[in-house]
């Protein structure tokens, strides 16, 4: 629902962690990472203000950057995407165990790219890269993808690598479809993520129950990089209360925390390192790689973070003693919980929690670095 035009808060708030946190079980890894240190920038609708409140999940950790259409800052977000975009990345754990985001000690830098309808172009996406990359973002996620190609859009790629910021983007639109590939991800250099359901399979899979194919037919990259679930996810939303919502960029934007956890241990790591090492550490899906559907596999939070030797932003090996991270309880039991209720904004997915069971589909064992 609307208020004022924008959307309206959730009177729901949920009570244990989404299932994508366990799917993801990032917590393994907080002991060696929290993303400390790190600033991810959420280039989309804005991110509100409110997040980065005493109270709120981003409580001292959100930056408010420019707004490139219309007035005022980024601390509005009329959709309601930028700021569930924001707490999946870095929203910290609330008191009564509901859903936090992958890097809860990562830093938030808002850039608005889009009028209150959530739609922007070519030239917004580019600006809103290069303000990302001149706010000192290590990582950025893109959170709305165009069918557009310009000259301006690949500069502005080009640059934010050139600093030293990684681009991460949904290879298609949310709960929509177009008839060629999406920018930024189809650019050499952005990592391109699509969206898996609870029982591990690619989202929006076809009639027939296999996964959908990549290609222009469908609105996704001719390249995918990394799998990351993208299916009623839980996060908090504009002026409090959970959501859910589902699509491509929200698996983008667990893509983009995991990233800042990785830098958080390693913050040496050069742009081609980190997306070398977020590629190489993915759960692989048995197939010739890289996969058409899911890449290099799904991305795995805890091995890309304790795989190879920690950096300091010199480059060299710091001084302190590694930590040993324990291996996860088994998780065959667990039943995962998430609702749908409410209507889809500003082809965003994104709607209030109500009370339903989701079971995640996947069993995978621990695994260790060697």
């Amino acid at each position: 629902m609307r208020q004022n035009g924008c959307r309206k808060p959730s009177a729901r708030v949920a009570d244990r962690p989404g299932w994508a946190q366990t799917y993801l079980r990032p917590e393994a890894a907080w002991p060696l990472s929290r993303g400390a240190g790190v600033t991810v920038a959420v280039i989309g609708s804005g991110v509100d203000a409110s997040a980065g409140a005493a109270s709120g999940a981003l409580a001292g950790r959100l930056t408010l950057g420019p707004r490139l259409h219309g007035d005022g800052d980024a601390g509005r977000d009329c959709v309601g995407h930028g700021t569930v975009l924001a707490n999946l990345i870095a929203g910290r754990r609330t008191a009564d165990g509901g859903p936090s985001g992958l890097a809860p000690g990562a830093k938030v830098l808002a850039v608005a790219v889009t009028d209150d309808a959530g739609s922007t172009n070519a030239d917004l996406l580019a600006r809103g890269i290069r303000a990302a990359a001149d706010g000192g973002a290590r990582v950025a996620v893109v959170a709305a993808p165009i069918a557009e190609a310009t000259p301006a859009l690949a500069e502005a790629v080009g640059y934010a690598t050139a600093k030293g910021m990684l681009l991460v983007a949904p290879v298609g639109p949310d709960g929509q479809s177009v008839a060629v590939p999406v920018y930024p991800a189809a650019y050499p250099g952005v990592l391109a993520v699509t969206a898996l359901a609870a029982d591990g399979s690619v989202a929006g899979a076809s009639a027939s129950g296999g996964p959908a194919p990549v290609g222009p037919a469908n609105g996704r990259a001719s390249r995918v990089d990394l799998a990351a679930p993208g299916e009623a996810l839980l996060a908090a939303g504009p002026g409090g209360g959970t959501f859910t919502a589902s699509g491509p960029s929200y698996a983008a934007a667990l893509v983009a925390g995991a990233a800042a956890l990785v830098l958080g241990r390693s913050p040496g790591l050069t742009v081609e390192q980190l997306t070398e090492r977020l590629r190489a550490t993915a759960y692989r899906p048995g197939t010739a790689l890289p996969d058409p559907t899911v890449g290099w596999g799904t991305v795995d939070p805890t091995t890309a973070v304790t795989t190879g030797n920690p950096t300091t932003a010199a480059g060299a090996p710091p001084s302190v003693e590694p930590v040993v991270v324990p291996p996860p309880a088994d998780r065959s039991a667990e039943r995962l919980a998430s609702a749908v209720t409410g209507v889809s904004l500003g082809g965003a997915a994104l709607v209030g929690l109500a009370a339903a069971a989701v079971r995640a589909g996947r069993r995978r064992g621990a695994r260790h670095p060697e």
